[in-house]
């Protein structure tokens, strides 16, 4: 079957959340003797997802804002901070970091889930020495190691799309990945700014005190840019709007660091008065200036005339162009999708080699995922793959289930909005059954519709066949089941499933598959 979707390198998603505290001084991890980084905790969304998002995201800023080329020596100056800075960094707690500096006057910086961190030429050339560009930067960097924008969406309940990122698992309903919008990253017209609550603004303080210690700066420098910027007249700076102040961040830092051992700090350096020098010179655009050009599109091609072009990781796609789609959810009415977005079986020629039963065999542990409009359970070693963009659908399935553009085991979750006339939930169900078969996919409708419980609630079930992107153990095409359920959802909605397995480990996976659909919850 295949399916439009991210080609992630999906790690182990845990789903128990960190609570943030609303505290006003900075938590205490040190005594007498080097600080240890905490662990950041959990969230549902995988370190992979969380990186996707933010290289979509960061894709976005390279489309909407003005940057410098990777070439430039602001931009090379800060990602040789930003170096020193990820080497002190615990291996098992960090990220693929990314140094960008923005061509804006004003003050500000922002760090996207995942690692993409955003430094204003106006921050670089607001900081007295090196330390307190450094600081910005741990401090924005400590938010990633936190997962605090991750954390933010789930202590939202994850309700709300995620607006012009990766989409919505349930359009205008909203899905697993919640709204970077108002909790976290916020897209369009030069809006591309975090809101942290004065917890996170505590955490994030404490984490970049030790990131600073353990690169040899003297951790004081990133309260006394705090201080400097708060001390101004007129509008305070957008970075103080960005990033509350959680309490007396001097007084905070000075308990934080008062049993650390003594370090050798960094002095700031000729290439910082350097740098800050040739910033100064730099054209830089004020954030209405930027905000006007957004809206004439005109960043785009200035940012690729100057040689400025995002490059996503190794390994990490942009546009996700490696992946079929499957059908758009919450569309006015059930037979809207549009059936060459539908789910596909993959061609007899990009059949992919068998996988063994080991490597996608579900685990006896279920976790309980939230997907907004509704939850379920799924095994432990499934992973929860994020749509591209609004519409499209959320897969849970094993990494090995998942080959070229096709998965060929786990389920596939939509849902349409219905109108007044869409019918009933047989009509629908029938519709939907029909947009899948009318896409050129090869799935094809095996029987009647019959009623199936799905948690408290009663469905309807379709059985479904097409060819599955795994071949046989003999290296032939082999038939591939796909079970269609449907149920009637929150806010006048249909949300439906796909189970999908070759024919020949149905049996074997049966269990799995009833379990979760016996676990939906709205």
């Amino acid at each position: 079957m295949t399916l439009q979707m991210n080609r992630l390198n999906v790690k182990s998603a845990l789903l128990a959340g960190l609570m943030i505290s609303l505290v006003c001084t900075l938590p205490s991890w040190a005594q007498d003797s080097e600080p240890h980084f905490p662990n950041p905790g959990n969230v549902s969304l995988s370190p992979a997802q969380q990186e996707q998002i933010g290289i979509k995201a960061a894709n976005q800023v390279y489309q909407q804002m003005p940057v410098l080329p990777d070439s430039s020596p602001e931009t090379q100056y800060v990602r040789k901070i930003g170096s020193r800075l990820v080497a002190v960094i615990p291996p098992e707690h960090t990220w693929p970091y990314e140094f960008h500096v923005l061509a804006e006057k004003d003050i500000n910086a922002f760090a996207l889930p995942g690692g993409q961190v955003f430094i204003n030429l106006g921050t670089i050339t607001a900081a007295d020495n090196e330390a307190e560009l450094a600081g910005v930067m741990a401090h924005e960097m400590s938010h990633v190691y936190m997962q605090h924008s991750a954390k933010q969406m789930q202590h939202a309940s994850l309700t709300q799309g995620l607006a012009g990122l990766a989409g919505a698992i349930f359009g205008s309903m909203g899905g697993v990945l919640g709204t970077l919008g108002e909790t976290g990253v916020q897209v369009g017209a030069n809006l591309f700014t975090l809101k942290y609550s004065r917890g996170d603004e505590a955490q994030a303080d404490s984490v970049g005190a030790i990131i600073l210690y353990r690169a040899s700066y003297n951790p004081m420098a990133l309260a006394n840019f705090f201080k400097k910027l708060e001390s101004q007249g007129g509008t305070p700076p957008q970075f103080l709007s960005d990033h509350p102040n959680p309490g007396n961040r001097e007084e905070a830092i000075q308990n934080e660091i008062r049993n650390w051992p003594p370090e050798n700090y960094r002095q700031s350096s000729s290439e910082f008065a350097s740098i800050h020098r040739k910033a100064l010179k730099v054209k830089a655009y004020t954030s209405q200036e930027i905000a006007q050009g957004a809206k004439s599109n005109q960043w785009a091609s200035i940012n690729k005339s100057n040689g400025a072009v995002f490059v996503p990781p190794p390994g990490m796609a942009v546009s996700g162009a490696t992946g079929a789609s499957s059908t758009p959810a919450a569309s006015n009415t059930p037979s809207a999708p549009d059936a060459s977005s539908a789910p596909q079986p993959a061609s007899s020629g990009s059949t992919a080699n068998a996988v063994s039963w080991s490597n996608i065999a579900p685990s006896s542990n279920f976790v309980l995922t939230d997907l907004g409009v509704a939850k379920m359970v799924r095994p432990q070693n499934w992973q929860v793959f994020a749509p591209q963009q609004q519409g499209q659908s959320v897969t849970i399935a094993p990494s090995a289930g998942v080959a070229g553009n096709g998965i060929g085991y786990g389920v596939v979750i939509n849902a349409v909005t219905l109108t007044d006339n869409s019918g009933n939930i047989d009509q629908v169900t029938s519709q939907i059954a029909n947009s899948l078969e009318s896409g050129g996919s090869g799935l094809r409708t095996v029987g009647g519709i019959s009623t199936i419980s799905v948690g408290s609630i009663r469905g309807r079930s379709i059985s479904m066949e097409s060819t599955s992107p795994f071949s046989d153990a003999n290296g032939q095409a082999q038939r591939e089941s796909d079970q269609l359920v449907t149920v009637p959802g929150p806010n006048g909605s249909v949300v439906y499933f796909v189970f999908v397995s070759p024919r020949s480990d149905l049996d074997r996976l049966r269990p799995t598959f009833d379990r979760m659909l016996q676990s939906v919850q709205f």
